[in-house]
């Protein structure tokens, strides 16, 4: 044979190399069968969670101590997961080719369950065993705000730990993940940031509301109900408002103001406005009280409802919070049905109607409206303060409200602002990070009336030039806007409504004023509107804002397309719209790089 025609050292080494093959390949199969066997089984265990988490967390939120089983269950499971996917065989596995990225992300999730379970929602839910969510639901028109004082501290621990556990699964690549692997991590990093938000909303709730709530003396606040039957940026213009004064847990309506009631006092010397608000909104907001929301921009719109309420009434407020109809609707869900003094009957299902468009087909006498809306919002306040609802019903009707963008919260006192900084309350600008890039897409009447009930947007996003990240990416928005009013709307529907052409623009047009914020960093290449028209540029707070306008006749749409492009890694966009009275539009559009929103 040829190989004994070679010399001993060499044959020696043939043997040598052969065992050395033949024991690496040995050890491969059996790191694959370690690593696959572990991998089956930490996987049994992951998909418990997953099962079991959405119930789960629903509990922490209503009623913690029932969830503390269930938790220490999933826990237990996390644990298990985490400890089968970190040991030295599954971390060298995490380095080979093609299958390393799906081992090591799988790797992270676990790590990730492990945090947030065992080191964020078990010991919140341990501290809370002996507190009931209903508790918080006023009782005599008080809440007892001992139990958060009792969790604030275990909350902001559980919120570090649920964030970190959020961002580590939120910095998986996805690009060299396949199949059920990819789709697995792309739930997972939704389920983690929303618990993540959960957790964080309930630390920033314990520290802020036994101050809000009057723990340390009377407090008093602005409530506007916006109307979003005529756009304003945040929602609608402000329609009532409501001053709300809270004191040792107890909370009491003090009175309902319609905004036509105020605009007509006048102010003995008008507020500044800074001149990049005045250059795109005019000096409106601070002249209107239905403009208070025109600026997109709640840190800048509580301060400014503060001083013209005060300026008007002589009262200072210690914060402003401002929601619309659609919050309205989600809070009768919780209470049931109220009765207004009109006699009719508000519910969930009828409220966004009725008030937004309803209200004007029956009443013809604005000042029989301002009634029927300062009747509404105050019935519904007060049905919450009479402790109608369960604890958990009000949670999730204030969470959606906070997270499609209809409630916002500020508070005149630093130390509290500082925590609703960073919060969807707060209602800042949207900002472009590492990570998202952000378009505003803030809507305005210009009509006059209520022709916005009729008009519905429709905004996309969508990527060119991915997956690379050292090229330009161009991201493009397109918005557009469609009016479903009736053919014959300039005389079937009242002037109230239609705007009559007080204001200039014919009945039954709809015109509508928008302002698209560019995402920071941002360069515009090209912007076109399908009505022929063109744009007008400003810059707000730093920010680059392109302005348009549309008149729509019944049935007519109008296309605006923006587009920019940047040298960056980023391949999240979102853009924020103003939420309208259609509930089923989200006012948050998203869309990763390469996909249409």
């Amino acid at each position: 044979m040829a190989s004994e025609t070679l010399p001993p050292p060499a044959r020696a080494a043939g043997r040598a190399f052969a065992w050395v093959l033949l024991t690496a390949l040995a050890l491969a199969t059996i790191c694959a069968v370690w690593v696959g066997v572990r991998g089956a089984v930490a996987y049994q265990h992951l998909s418990r969670i997953q099962n079991g988490a959405a119930e789960s967390v629903a509990a922490v939120a209503s009623d913690p101590p029932s969830a503390a089983p269930a938790l220490a269950r999933l826990a237990s499971d996390a644990q298990t997961a985490h400890d089968l996917t970190s040991d030295p065989v599954w971390k060298l596995a995490e380095h080979a080719p093609w299958i390393g990225p799906q081992l090591a992300a799988f790797g992270t999730v676990a790590a990730a369950s492990d945090e947030l379970l065992r080191q964020s929602l078990l010991p919140l839910t341990t501290a809370a065993r002996s507190v009931s969510a209903d508790a918080l639901v006023p009782t005599g028109g008080r809440i007892d705000t001992s139990p958060l004082q009792q969790i604030a501290e275990p909350a902001r621990e559980a919120a570090v730990h649920a964030r970190a556990a959020a961002d580590s699964v939120d910095s998986i690549d996805h690009t060299p993940l396949i199949g059920v692997v990819g789709s697995a991590v792309g739930q997972a990093d939704k389920l983690f940031g929303q618990v993540a938000g959960a957790v964080d909303g309930l630390s920033r709730a314990s520290l802020l509301l036994p101050t809000m709530l009057g723990q340390d003396g009377p407090r008093e606040y602005l409530l506007l109900v916006q109307n979003n039957a005529e756009w304003r940026s945040l929602g609608g213009i402000t329609g009532t408002t409501i001053l709300l004064r809270t004191d040792q847990g107890a909370i009491s309506l003090v009175g309902t103001r319609s905004a036509t009631e105020l605009t007509q006092q006048s102010l003995s010397t008008p507020v500044d406005l800074p001149s990049d608000v005045t250059s795109i909104y005019d000096t409106k907001p601070a002249r209107y009280v239905h403009n208070l929301t025109q600026i997109p921009d709640f840190t800048v719109d509580g301060p400014l409802a503060r001083e013209t309420y005060k300026r008007k009434t002589g009262i200072e407020v210690d914060g402003v919070l401002a929601v619309d109809p659609v919050v309205l609707s989600y809070l009768l869900g919780a209470i049931g049905p109220v009765t207004l003094p009109t006699g009719d009957t508000l519910t969930a299902d009828n409220a966004v109607p009725f008030l937004l468009n309803g209200v004007y087909l029956r009443y013809e006498d604005p000042a029989t409206q301002d009634v029927v809306f300062a009747g509404a919002a105050g019935a519904v306040f007060q049905g919450l303060i009479d402790g109608r609802g369960s604890a958990g019903s009000l949670i999730s009707a204030l969470a959606r409200a906070g997270d499609e963008h209809r409630f916002f919260l500020w508070s005149a006192d630093a130390t509290e602002q500082e925590v609703l900084d960073g919060t969807t309350i707060a209602g800042h600008l949207p900002v472009t990070d590492d990570r998202t890039a952000r378009f505003g897409v803030f809507l305005n009447d210009a009509t006059g009336s209520k022709m916005s009930y009729y008009v519905r947007p429709t905004v996309s996003l969508a990527w060119v030039g991915c997956p690379s990240s050292a090229t330009d990416k161009r991201l493009t928005l397109t918005a557009t806007l469609t009016s479903n009013a009736p053919t014959d709307a300039a005389t079937a529907l009242p002037w109230y409504i239609t705007g009559g052409g007080m204001y200039g623009t014919p009945p039954g047009i709809a015109k509508v004023v928008g302002n698209i914020y560019l995402p920071e960093g941002y360069e515009l290449d090209a912007a076109q509107n399908s009505a022929g028209t063109g744009f007008a540029e400003g810059v707000y707070q730093g920010r680059r804002v392109i302005t348009f306008g549309a008149d729509l006749t019944p049935g007519q749409s109008t296309t605006v397309t923006v587009s920019v492009t940047a040298p960056s890694t980023v391949t999240s966009a979102e853009a924020y719209v103003t939420p309208t009275a259609d509930a089923a539009l989200t006012p948050t559009v998203v869309a990763t790089c390469g996909a249409l929103g």
